[in-house]
């Protein structure tokens, strides 16, 4: 186990560093990535926002069709997933996400940190979102997150003053 822990730190570590690079992720690449997270950012934001949030809150449940649907996009998107971290790093890095322990670990790494920057605050609004998102295949959702992203992105490029990761996300003349 710790063997391939280190082994997922060093793609993790490579993806990083790749994003000062020139390539980028396509939308359907970034997609599966954001697929791949989904169900771990759905259980984390439950717990960082269970207290504030009704039993019944879409966002707070560890179980059951809505995070099952997740799940099972997830599984479905790993491989392209795992093909856009190779494409922003080094082919290399392949065999080291070959490994059954890779996906867990990188999550586990990522999500923290996204989950992390959310104001408790804002528990409510995401609450909304989510559900109103629900019905929307898993693959919609992911879709509807990168297209912001993206649009988020373009805004700051105009130098507008907005909150956006620094994603590695193609522009319509850069795929």
């Amino acid at each position: 186990m710790k063997i391939a822990a280190l082994l997922a730190l060093a793609a993790l570590a490579a993806v990083t560093s790749a994003q000062a690079q020139t390539g980028c992720i396509t939308g359907p690449e970034a997609e599966a990535m954001t697929l791949v997270a989904m169900p771990d950012i759905i259980h984390e934001t439950g717990r960082v926002c269970g207290a504030r949030l009704p039993a019944t809150s879409l966002i707070r449940r560890s179980d059951g069709p809505f995070v099952a649907k997740y799940k099972a996009a997830a599984d479905a998107a790993w491989p392209a997933a795992r093909g856009a971290i190779v494409k922003l790093s080094d082919p290399a890095v392949d065999a080291l996400l070959q490994s059954d322990y890779a996906r867990p670990l990188l999550t586990s790494l990522l999500v923290p940190v996204i989950v992390g920057r959310i104001a408790l605050k804002d528990c409510g609004t995401i609450d909304r979102l989510v559900t109103l998102l629900e019905p929307l295949p898993a693959r919609n959702s992911a879709g509807v997150v990168v297209a912001t992203l993206q649009y988020l992105k373009s805004e700051k490029a105009k130098g507008r003053q907005v909150a956006v990761p620094d994603l590695p996300l193609c522009t319509q003349g850069n795929r």
